[in-house]
């Protein structure tokens, strides 16, 4: 599985081709019954938002133009599940190692994002002069000297834009420890009045690019890596395995990513060479128009549905010959082939979905 996941790094960052990407840090888990599999404890579980038994990875998404591309994830191994060969590492530690991992390969990051926890990977992110917005507990300390004084500036309204493009006005507080230093701090709320506990995030920064009117929405990118997650799990079963052993959940892992990062790279942002929309395929009445990564997958999916099908009869035409049928597929076939785009006649992204499940 490691080989297989250089090999998909290595053709993501051939794609992007150095341009720098936003580096999305959070954790996914998923509820599962007993204790046979491995790495399965009581422990917190945030899509149910509680301490659940269940399993849990850390995950690193890409922002690049507009997709969403998975990088790594990790298992976090509980103390008490060890195995004999393994050792003890905390999520922020998981973290920090895959942050090493993504820039000795050359990936150059143009921001990171992350949430609370995650912020304890400021050690690795700052040796490697990388520029950050974490999210920081309300209770953050800051050492200051005996005569200097943690501030509030006044209250500030911004409009925070979405992805489709949508806006809303929020508020913004920089929060001053003393005096202002690389690291900055702010308050960012949908209501200064209240406060509420689901909109309301203390952030810290050291992105000198980012401008004081873009944190909301700079900080607002990490979202991105939700909206990866729920894809993985709702389109391509992400928590779907029926095994015990890490390994085999690697493995099940590691399809899901290529599956779909062959999906993120099907974007017009990676084939500016054949625009979908110029393509013949786009006729097909259930073709998809619109953009987005479900819109892909649908239109990605009639593409291969003929190869699919026919491996699905091959081995009962070799009970019941019907010649024309077969001829008939072969055909269909050699036609889907005039789909020509850098990805998906890509051989290495074939070998993913087909030879490695």
């Amino acid at each position: 599985m490691a080989r297989l996941r250089q090999t998909r790094l290595k053709r993501i960052l051939q794609l992007v081709n150095g341009q720098r990407i936003i580096l999305l840090i959070d954790e996914t888990g998923d509820c599962k019954k007993g204790n046979h599999t491995d790495y399965v404890k009581r422990q917190y579980i945030g899509n149910v938002g509680k301490q659940e038994n269940g399993i849990v990875a850390v995950t690193a998404y890409g922002l690049f133009q507009g997709m969403i591309l998975p990088l790594c994830f990790e298992v976090y191994k509980p103390k008490d599940r060890l195995k004999a060969e393994d050792e003890y590492h905390t999520k922020p530690e998981i973290a920090a190692a895959m942050i090493r991992e993504l820039t000795a390969m050359g990936f150059r990051l143009e921001l990171v994002l992350a949430d609370s926890l995650y912020g304890k990977s400021l050690s690795v992110l700052e040796s490697h002069q990388l520029p950050y917005i974490v999210a920081i507990r309300s209770n953050h300390g800051v050492w200051m000297p005996q005569d200097q004084e943690m501030t509030h500036q006044p209250w500030q309204a911004f409009t925070r834009t979405f992805s489709n493009g949508e806006t809303e006005v929020r508020y913004r507080q920089e929060v001053i420890f003393g005096s202002r230093r690389s690291r900055r701090y702010w308050l960012l709320t949908t209501d200064p009045e209240t406060l509420p506990d689901n909109s309301t995030v203390y952030v810290m920064s050291n992105a000198p690019e980012v401008k004081l009117d873009e944190i909301g929405d700079a900080y607002g990118e990490r979202t991105w890596i939700e909206y990866g997650l729920k894809q993985s799990k709702d389109a391509l079963g992400w928590a779907d395995f029926r095994v015990t052993d890490y390994k085999q959940i690697e493995r099940w892992w590691e399809i899901v990513m290529s599956a779909f990062t062959m999906v993120s790279l099907f974007a017009d942002a990676f084939n500016q060479e054949c625009p979908l929309s110029h393509q013949v395929f786009a006729r097909h009445p259930w073709w998809n128009h619109q953009r987005g990564w479900k819109n892909l997958l649908n239109n990605l999916r009639l593409v291969i549905e003929p190869w699919i099908s026919f491996n699905r009869l091959k081995r009962w035409l070799e009970v019941f010959e019907i010649p024309d049928l077969a001829r008939g597929f072969s055909q269909l076939i050699e036609q889907m082939q005039q789909f020509y785009c850098p990805v998906v006649h890509d051989l290495f992204l074939r070998r993913i979905l087909f030879n490695s499940a």
